[in-house]
């Protein structure tokens, strides 16, 4: 705020004794009442500023609050408790089905571990230096003969004179990353020193077979064939301290295994975690109702909070005779009727019979606030608790298990969509065309792959395979093993038909889906044809929708704009209805938006006050300037009087003066 005072008076009135600073100075006081009055309608509009800054600030905790329940997610959690928790965890998603299951386990899964002969101390040489490769397998033991699982890559490392001590070999083991965990203990003998090999993978199908070409030293040291007894012609061969083994575990009385003790395909939608063998417990699925009763209780909330800063910034306080610094604020009216209006209003594209919050216990009080009956809310749960989601979140459902619903936009219209696919997506592959070598050595081992436009360079392990189902599972795991693919999420299934022929398929799907087959090994697999993926397409709700991949998108000025659905498989032609709508959290969260934008009425009205207040400013300037006019005509005309009054009562003076010295007349 422009402040500013009238100029100084200095005349004191000296010929007339008049005050004539005392005089001017009231006189202004007078003059300047408009200065207040505009000092007085500044604080008003800043307090309106302030009051805005308030209800925005109300208005965006309100968003905050409906944000977070504008999607499906919060309302379709799934509990998964055990009874006994030493036995196992489990988490639950959205696709788990409600039950009671009965878990028994028998075995934990276990990683194999072998531990070597005993070295003096860690960092003395081992053998001569001589260059020498040890070489990991792993694979599955069925009494003395060993099965390669050519689905784990393996691999080898180079030990020589720069690196045969015990920590060189832990050391280059592990930075080989061939899917061995190498460490050293110490048990207190007189040869103390162990080298310990453990596989990074659990289950039966994880036994290391290790061979080693070069220093005998170190063949003796290293070299392991879970096969033979002993385990090598070395007088000390590896030791093995844990088998590998799968976990055994029954769910209802049907027995399962898995290489894993981290089970995600037991029970649809349930992820386990087994922890103790030899015990049982009971894991019950269900529903989270306690989630949903948070999230009614919170919108009703966060509403109340809102409009309690609607009613103190706009309500009248008749006994403080006070009022709110936006009372009868238009924008305060406005947000007031939207959010009445939102609320009110039915909802569109609900395929159930809950369409409006008062049937689930949430209504309106005449003090404009909320409540919410647990009672009827808890018996909406017990009834319907998936339509409770429909009130508040935005949301789809697909009468076709392989149609499912991903996302909608603000632009698509809440209804019912007839879903139509003239073609399904198919994945990018590139195919041999005659009978793969089984024979993988260092004239054929690397394969160049560009896979959905990535380049990388894939090593096999070197072996005679014993089929081309074999030969195609070490590719595909050597593939989704490279790190260039799997930090893109890029990855390949390889299968191998009757005839031996072998087919490298992305795993995405859509016109971005390619492979291309290159490289000293690119021979070994024969002739490549290479097939690029195409795209879904199809219509929704009868209007042409656009296709990338798996996904079909609603067109732009279609009704079903926005909406995204994935086409999973199935058949082309009539594939049922999609439902789509939006929910009271999704509604107010959206209407939030509008009114918090930079074209929102709030930013409106603060521009307009803004614009007010430099309008005073302007006002204040030129009113100052007309009371320095003011006030100098003042002093000029008081000065002019007393200069006056000075010369008058000086000329008094001097007739007086005059008249005291004439001659007295007598009378005679």
């Amino acid at each position: 705020m422009t402040s500013s005072s009238s100029p100084t008076i200095t005349s004191t009135g000296i010929g007339s004794g008049i005050d004539i600073n005392g005089l001017v100075s009231k006189l202004m006081t007078v003059e300047s009442l408009p200065l207040t009055q505009l000092a007085t309608k500044e604080a008003t509009f800043q307090g309106q500023i302030t009051a805005l800054g308030s209800l925005k600030g109300a208005l965006s905790s309100f968003q905050t609050a409906m944000s977070g329940m504008s999607t499906a997610a919060q309302f379709n959690a799934v509990n998964a408790t055990p009874a006994d928790a030493t036995v196992l965890t489990a988490t639950a998603f959205s696709t788990a089905a409600a039950g009671s299951y009965s878990v028994n386990v028998s075995a934990l899964a276990q990683a194999q571990s072998l531990e070597a002969a005993g070295q003096t101390n860690s960092t003395s040489a081992i053998g001569t230096g001589a260059s020498t490769t040890v070489s990991f397998q792993f694979g599955s033991l069925s009494g003395s003969t060993f099965t390669q699982d050519t689905s784990q890559a393996g691999g080898s490392v180079t030990i020589d004179s720069s690196n045969n001590s015990l920590q060189g070999i832990r050391d280059a083991i592990n930075n080989a990353n061939i899917g061995v965990t190498a460490s050293i203990v110490n048990d207190g003998s007189a040869n103390p020193y162990r080298l310990v090999l453990t596989s990074t993978k659990t289950g039966a199908n994880s036994v290391m077979n290790i061979t080693v070409s070069g220093d005998t030293t170190l063949q003796n040291l290293l070299a392991y064939n879970p096969a033979a007894t002993p385990p090598s012609s070395s007088p000390n061969p590896p030791v093995q301290t844990t088998a590998a083994q799968n976990a055994a575990f029954t769910v209802n009385g049907v027995s399962i295994t898995s290489a894993s003790n981290t089970v995600a395909t037991a029970i649809p939608g349930v992820t386990m975690n087994l922890l103790k063998q030899g015990a049982s417990t009971t894991l019950a699925v269900a529903r989270n109702t306690s989630a949903v009763q948070k999230a009614a209780s919170d919108f009703v909330s966060a509403y109340n909070s809102l409009s309690s800063t609607l009613n103190s910034l706009s309500s009248y306080d008749a006994t403080t005779s006070t009022a709110g610094p936006l009372l009868g604020d238009p924008t305060v009216l406005n947000i007031e009727s939207q959010l009445s209006n939102t609320l009110n209003t039915p909802l569109a594209g609900l395929s159930g019979s809950l369409t409006n919050l008062t049937q689930i216990g949430i209504t309106l009080q005449k003090d404009g606030t909320m409540a919410l009956d647990s009672t009827v809310l808890n018996s909406a749960i017990s009834s319907n608790l998936a339509g409770i989601t429909g009130l508040f979140a935005s949301m789809g459902q697909s009468t076709d298990s392989l149609v499912s619903y991903v996302s909608g936009s603000a632009n698509t219209q809440p209804g019912s969509y007839a879903v139509n696919v003239t073609h399904l997506a198919t994945q990018g592959s590139s195919a041999g065309q005659s009978a793969a070598g089984l024979t993988i050595d260092s004239s054929n081992n690397t394969l160049n792959l560009t896979i959905d436009g990535t380049l990388a360079t894939v090593t096999l392990a070197n072996a005679t395979y014993a089929s081309a189902a074999d030969l195609a599972a070490q590719i595909q795991a050597a593939t989704n093993a490279n790190a260039t693919f799997s930090n893109n999420g890029i990855g390949v299934t390889v299968t191998a038909d009757g005839s031996g022929k072998i087919t490298i398929a992305s795993n995405s799907y859509g016109s971005a889906s390619s492979v291309q087959v290159a490289g000293i090994g690119a021979a070994n697999l024969g002739t490549q044809l290479a097939t690029a993926g195409t795209d879904v397409a199809g219509t929704i709700g009868g209007f042409a929708a656009g296709g990338s991949g798996q996904f079909l998108t609603g067109a732009t000025g279609s009704p079903s704009e926005g909406l995204q659905l994935q086409i999973t498989g199935g058949a082309t032609g009539s594939r049922g209805t999609v439902n789509f709508s939006y929910g009271y959290a999704y509604n107010l969260n959206n209407l939030m938006t509008s009114l918090l934008s930079s074209s929102g009425p709030i930013a409106a009205e603060t521009t307009g006050i803004n614009s007010s207040i430099t309008d005073l400013d302007s006002q204040r300037t030129a009113l100052n300037a007309r009371l320095a006019i003011v006030q100098a005509n003042y002093l000029a005309q008081f000065n002019a009087m007393d200069s006056l009054v000075a010369t008058m009562k000086s000329t008094g003076d001097f007739l007086t003066q005059q008249l005291a010295n004439l001659p007295s007349l007598s009378t005679k």
